[in-house]
Parts: C-alpha cells; sequence; structure tokens
C-alpha cells in the first residue's frame, strides 16, 4: 500500500480482488483497510510554548529566574541563541503554527484588533494548513492545551462559524482559552466547543498551568493506552508568565530580597551569567538603555519596594511554570516516551513585556486603558501581589532587564529585545548532541518544517482539497549534529504596530515607532522614524549603530524591507492600537453588524467581550425580563467583565441592583429601595453617557417596569475595554465577580429569567465616527 503524503487527506491505494456473488465463493481475500500511519519510528512531538518570556529572564539562558526543567532539557539536548519571534503573541502562535510568516496568514496583529487589510484579518487562510492539520492527517493524535489566541473574536458566538476553532484547525482535542489572556484562578475555559468551569476553585489550590498539565498527561495516557503505536503531537502553550502575574501560595515569598539591587544591576549580572553559559558572544556589549524607562536609581523607596516585589512575583511564576513543565517531563520519563519524543521548549513567544507601565500595575488592564495605579496605591496592597485579588504586571524596567543584553521589549519588532527568544530541543533518540549551544539564526517560522522533517513526512500541496501556500520557513534539522553548520535562514522581515525592521546575512536594519507602554499615545509619524544599522556578525546585542557610517548598507536594507514586505501582506502599516475599533473603513466585522440591540437567553453566557454588544464610551440599556415567585430572588440577570473591571445587574433577596466596577478601584451601586414584587417584571438598566473623550462618566437610572427606581452618577467609565479574559454572561457569572455581593460560583439566578436585551446607542454618521476616532488617538 503506498500513500501519497503530499494530499491531506491521505486516501490509501487499495487494489481489491475482483468479489464473487456470495461470500462462501470468495477465494481471494479483502485487505483490510488500515488506518494512516506516519513513518515508521515516527516521534511523539511535545511543543511547549511560555508567553511574556524575555531572552533573559530563564535562567537556561542567564537570567534569574530559575528554570530547572529547561536547564534539564538543554544539558541533554540544544539551545538556541538566536532564535526569534515576531514580537507579539497571535503572530508568533500562527507563525509557528503554519511555518508562514504572520502577515502571510492575516495575523498581522492580535486577533482583538483584526482590520480588513488581508494581512490584518485575523483569519488563517485554509491554504496555510497547521502543522497539527497536517500530522493529524499522517495519522498522529494532536491536542492543544493553554493559551491559542488564533480564533477571530466574531467567530467565537454560538452562531458561529467554528473554521478558526482549534478544533478545526487539526486538533483532536483542545482545552483552554481563546483570548490573550486568563486569569490564573478563575480563567474561561473551553473543552472542544463547550465552555466549561474549571475543575476546583483558587480556594480548593486550583491554578491553570497546573490544570493544564494534568489535561495532557490524561489525554497522553488514553492515547498510549488505546494504541500505543500512534504517535502524538501535543501543543502546550500556557497562559504564564503573561499578566496578571498570579501564583500559587507556596511560591509566594521564593524570591523575597532578590531583585532589591534593581534593574541596571540585573542587567550586568544577567549578560556575565550570559557569556559563561555561552548563550552570547564573549565581546557582547550591553544594549543602549531603552530610552524612556527610568533608572532604578531614580526611583523613590515606594518605586523600589514595589517593583522588587512585582519583579519577585514574576520570577516565581516562571518558576511555577516550568516546575508544571517539569511534571510533563517526569510523566514521559516514566512512561518510557522521553527519548523518542521531540521536545521543542519555546522561552517565550517574544520579549518581556512593558505593558505594565513604567511604575508597574496592580490591576494591568487599567494600565492598558489609560488609568494606571500609582506607586503609593499598590505600596499599600504589597502583600495581594500575586494573589487572586490582584491583576498585576512588573514595570518596564524589568522588561528590558529580562531582555538582556538587548534593547526595547515584546511589541517592538525592530530589535532583538522584542524577538530574540530561548529555544531547548530534547530528542535522545534524533540528535546525538548533549548540552551544547546552537548559534544558527532561526526564526519561528521554521518550528513548522523542523517537525515535518523530524517526523519524516512532507509539506502538503494540497489539504482537503486546497492547495497550499510554500512554506516560508527553513528547517532546523541540519543544525541538530553540527554546531559548524551555516545559516540556512539568511533573510527575515519583523512588523509589528508599525515598529520594523529586516534581517538579511548578519545585518539588521531596524526602525522603532512607537514606544510599548503608551498604548494610549498618538501614534508619531512615520516620517519621523529614525533608522538604525547594525552588523550582528560582530555587534551580538545591536550595541552599535552603523546607519551614518554605511548609509548605502541602509538604503539597501530598507529597500528590501519595501519588498518582502509586498511579498507577505505588510501593507498598509497600520500602528493603531485600540482606535482600530473605531474606524469604520478598516475595522474587522462584529457579529452584531449593524444592529444595535440584542436579545440573550439565559443559556447564552459566555460571550466573549469583543464579540458581545459594544458598552464604551456609550449609552446603553440592559432590560431584564424576569418573573419572581413565592421566596427572595438572588442571583445575576447580566453581567460583562469581572473583579479588574466590569458591571453587572443582579437581584440581591429581591431588591434589584446595578453595580458599575472600574478597574477594581471604583464601584457604582444603584439600588432599588423595594424588592421585586411577584409575578412578571422587567427591571433595566439605562446608562446616558456624557459623550466626549473616551472614557468619559454619565448617569445610571435602575427602572423596575419602566418607573424609575433609582439614579447615580458614574464620574468615568472603562475608554475600550473591561478584560482580556473575561465574557458578557446572562443569568450567571463566569470567571470572577464584578462585585463582592455575587458570589463565586456563578450566583445563578434562581427565579425565571425570560430573556435580557442589550440596546446600545445607534451607530454614528461616518463623520462623527472619524471624529471619535481622531479624540480617542489624540488622547494620553
Amino acid at each position: 500500500m503506498t500513500l501519497n503524503r503530499f494530499a491531506i487527506p491521505i486516501v490509501p491505494e487499495m487494489v481489491h480482488p475482483a468479489p464473487a456473488v456470495h461470500i462462501q465463493d470468495q477465494t481471494e481475500k479483502f485487505r483490510q483497510v488500515e488506518p494512516v500511519r506516519p513513518p515508521v519510528g515516527a516521534p511523539n512531538v511535545l511543543l511547549v510554548m511560555l508567553d511574556d518570556v524575555g531572552f533573559g529572564a530563564s535562567s537556561t539562558f542567564g537570567g534569574p529566574c530559575r528554570t530547572p526543567t529547561a536547564d534539564r532539557l538543554a544539558s541533554e539536548g540544544l539551545k538556541y541563541s538566536r532564535f526569534h519571534t515576531t514580537a507579539l503573541c497571535s503572530p508568533t502562535r500562527a507563525a509557528t503554527l503554519t511555518g508562514r510568516n504572520h502577515h502571510s496568514v492575516g495575523m498581522g496583529n492580535i486577533a482583538e484588533v483584526s482590520t480588513s487589510s488581508p494581512g490584518y484579518n485575523g483569519m488563517r487562510p485554509a491554504s496555510a494548513a497547521t502543522v497539527a492539520r497536517v500530522l493529524q492527517g499522517n495519522g498522529y493524535a494532536t491536542a492543544a492545551f493553554g493559551k491559542m489566541h488564533q480564533t477571530p473574536p466574531w467567530e467565537t458566538t454560538a452562531a458561529g462559524p467554528f473554521d478558526h476553532w482549534p478544533l478545526r484547525e487539526g486538533f483532536d482535542r483542545f482545552y483552554g482559552f481563546l483570548g490573550a489572556e486568563a486569569d490564573q484562578f478563575a480563567p474561561v475555559l473551553h473543552d472542544g466547543f463547550t465552555m466549561v468551569d474549571p475543575p476546583r476553585t483558587a480556594a480548593e489550590g486550583y491554578h491553570l498551568s497546573e490544570d493544564l498539565v494534568d489535561q495532557a498527561i490524561r489525554w497522553i495516557e488514553g492515547v498510549d493506552a488505546m494504541d500505543p503505536d500512534k504517535p502524538w503531537f501535543c501543543y502546550l502553550p500556557f497562559g504564564a508568565v503573561h499578566a496578571p502575574l498570579q501564583i500559587p501560595d507556596s511560591y509566594q515569598g521564593r524570591y523575597r530580597g532578590e531583585f532589591d539591587h534593581g534593574w541596571d544591576a540585573q542587567r550586568e549580572i544577567t549578560l556575565a551569567r550570559q557569556k559563561e553559559l555561552g548563550v552570547v558572544a564573549e565581546d557582547t556589549a550591553l544594549a543602549p538603555w531603552t530610552p524612556g524607562v527610568p533608572h532604578w536609581d531614580t526611583l523613590s523607596d515606594v518605586q523600589k519596594a514595589v517593583s522588587a516585589r512585582l519583579m519577585e512575583t514574576y520570577a516565581a511564576f516562571l518558576e511555577h511554570t516550568d516546575d508544571q513543565v517539569g511534571r510533563m517531563v517526569g510523566y514521559l520519563e516514566n512512561r518510557g516516551m522521553l527519548d523518542n519524543t521531540l521536545i521543542i521548549y519555546m522561552v517565550g513567544d517574544n520579549g518581556a513585556s512593558t505593558e505594565g507601565g513604567l511604575d508597574g500595575s496592580f490591576n494591568y488592564l487599567a494600565t492598558l486603558c489609560g488609568a494606571p495605579q500609582t506607586p503609593e496605591e499598590m505600596f499599600e496592597r504589597l502583600d495581594e501581589i500575586g494573589t487572586e485579588n490582584s491583576y498585576a504586571h512588573y514595570p518596564a524596567g524589568w522588561a528590558v532587564a529580562m531582555d538582556t543584553p538587548y534593547q526595547w521589549a515584546k511589541q517592538v519588532a525592530s530589535h532583538y529585545g522584542g524577538t530574540r527568544n530561548g529555544l531547548v530541543i530534547h530528542w535522545p533518540d534524533g540528535i546525538e548532541a548533549r548540552g551544547e549551544v546552537r548559534n544558527q539564526w532561526h526564526h519561528c517560522v521554521d518550528i513548522t518544517p523542523t517537525i515535518l522533517a523530524a517526523v519524516g513526512v512532507p509539506s502538503p500541496t494540497t489539504v482537503d482539497g486546497v492547495s497550499q501556500q510554500p512554506i516560508e520557513g527553513v528547517a532546523m534539522n541540519y543544525s541538530f549534529d553540527d554546531a559548524a553548520a551555516a545559516d540556512q535562514h539568511v533573510t527575515q522581515y519583523f512588523e509589528i504596530f508599525g515598529n520594523r525592521g529586516i534581517y538579511d546575512r548578519g545585518w539588521t536594519a531596524v526602525a522603532v515607532h512607537r514606544r510599548p507602554w503608551e498604548l494610549m499615545a498618538p501614534p508619531p509619524d512615520y516620517a519621523d522614524d529614525v533608522w538604525e544599522l547594525y552588523d550582528t556578525s560582530i555587534d551580538w546585542s545591536q550595541s552599535r549603530d552603523l546607519a551614518a557610517q554605511y548609509p548605502e548598507k541602509l538604503a539597501e536594507l530598507q529597500e528590501k524591507f519595501l519588498l518582502v514586505g509586498c511579498r507577505y501582506q505588510v501593507f498598509p502599516l497600520d500602528d493603531r492600537t485600540n482606535t482600530r475599533n473605531l474606524d469604520p473603513d478598516t475595522r474587522a466585522p462584529h457579529v452584531l453588524r449593524s444592529r444595535t440591540g440584542l436579545t440573550l437567553y439565559p443559556h447564552m453566557d459566555g460571550i466573549g467581550e469583543k464579540a458581545a454588544p459594544r458598552v464604551f464610551s456609550c449609552s446603553y440599556t440592559i432590560t431584564a425580563k424576569v418573573e419572581i415567585g413565592g421566596s427572595p430572588a438572588n442571583g445575576v440577570l447580566a453581567s460583562i467583565g469581572g473583579r479588574f473591571g466590569g458591571f453587572a445587574l443582579y437581584v440581591l433577596d429581591s431588591f434589584p441592583v446595578f453595580c458599575y466596577n472600574l478597574f477594581g478601584r471604583n464601584l457604582t451601586y444603584v439600588r432599588s429601595p423595594q424588592p421585586l414584587a411577584r409575578g412578571e417584571r422587567e427591571v433595566t438598566a439605562d446608562f446616558a453617557y456624557d459623550g466626549g473623550r473616551p472614557g468619559s462618566g454619565g448617569t445610571l437610572t435602575l427602572l423596575v417596569d419602566g418607573v424609575p427606581v433609582d439614579k447615580q452618577r458614574i464620574a468615568a467609565t472603562s475608554p475600550f475595554q473591561f478584560s482580556l479574559n473575561e465574557c458578557l454572561d446572562i443569568g450567571v457569572s463566569r470567571g470572577t465577580p464584578v462585585t463582592d455581593e455575587i458570589s463565586l460560583g456563578g450566583f445563578a439566578f434562581d427565579g425565571r429569567l425570560h430573556h435580557v436585551r442589550i440596546d446600545v446607542e445607534g451607530a454614528r454618521p461616518p463623520q462623527e465616527q472619524q471624529e471619535l476616532a481622531r479624540i480617542a488617538r489624540a488622547t494620553h
């Protein structure tokens, strides 16, 4: 039986004997159709991806955060010192899983800020099948556990389509979350297409990273028990250590006092360790300090105390995550699977994150919306950092230190601080070398072709009847047992939020366009961008700008960037952040399209914020039709967001209440003075927005059966979002509660809830929408 592995699904070529009329007369036997199998000896594949870990964070690459599992795998395998990502979450995941550049598959930015431009529409084309689908078609069991961040928000409702959900992208099993981040103690989870609650609460010892590994081990155990000859592909992309920095109690205090020396000193310490480990060249110099980020000695004592505690929490979070990878490795070892499992451990999907702001954040969602906490506010709650009561993120200075020896950080796709990440590969049966460093230049688009080469299957020309785009990555297998092998990935472009650059045979031409901690700042003029030039064959860390010395070389690389940018759908460059959703000419589709009203039913909980009616910087009305019996009624009618920002309409001992939670700081309650009478009732929350700059205030009126019962002023509102994790829920509250008056466990409404109607302010005329977008861009 021959197999054409260039076409997925694979159809075995079978030659059957002529059939007799009766089975008793069938002398020549039919062959049983066997399931498609990979080539003999094909390894299991475990692809681990951490989130927001800079090159200089883990101990494996010289950093201060202890990662014993990565250390062990590197000592028994290889670590790559010049591996690169795209500088942002969704784009790196798309490139890693497809072997194509992120703009080539529509993921020029995170899915939540997609636009109509082909390189930024957030929809992987069918012509770029994932490595999971290719392996699945070649007989592998496939599963993903953790953060996907690949599904467009408008495809996450009950109406679908479900084309870009994990189960439609080549995974037999999926357990995790679809968005950018998750509360580690109360995540919003999906098992396949179904939203599920975590198996335990934080009080019962739940933590998401531990749950993901538990689920992955159970899946592997099931596959191996039922078909031990069937290899598997397990994709394990942790939500850690992306904000919020949340850790189990047993990890609190593990790094106490270890960062009191500050981020400037840490860079020096880390660089020395990196040279000892051989993951940077001996003559590497620290890259220039990132402009705009304060030095440690300029901070007040309060700022230092808060900053040190936030970094201690981050380090413990990273160690905890690596320990969970260790549990997986231990399981594989105990089951005798470790030697023939190709483990690819990506220590970060981009550089360290500065999104916590210059001072760090107790609730970084507020920082993203332009309302950061002061160090004094955070100091008052110092011991809550890292617990379920915080949504913390460390300061930009620590991000710069965690990217040592490079400059800049996540989102800055121009410099290695944003794009260079540690990579460990472990495969005893397939790699002879042990404990060696590989200095070949590689990129996350190289992961898919590396896996296919290790398995021994080709990149297919058609998948499910669709012709495939060429793989744009380069397999890394040539370097496995040849430390001196010449680089095969010699040219690569980068672009995120207008920050851009190109690598070409050792040279890099780069331009920083906007600072990543200034998401609310108006974008600068592209004409003001300053291009820099580095020869990384002699300057490992991009520390010496040669633009003035070699203008012809700079011009050559700038032109090459334009050429590859056209080839890979990079243009038009788009530096907008939150304001992308305000532009009617370019914004991505919304499930509501032009509708301004939506009727929802009690079973329709778990609608992602980006797919829900837009309740930001506008007026809206929420009306719940309920039926009250003889007993006091309790429960949520409608809720969006959670503990760190959102609002909820609920009933408490039959008294209707509306609570608006502004970033966990200011909670405004609007309460009825009278309980709901028996029978059918309508409870309405009507918000009249003041207008003006995004995030302005307004007046909330609570009504029962159309009659006002209370009215309160809400001085300020969230301008763009409540959460990247929580959802709009009807009749229940998943995730964390907006207010402590809503108990954990959902606080489901115990009366009869017929439906909830949400009406938002009608679409503004195009000129007014453009003006609102202009105001948003000008808002700092």
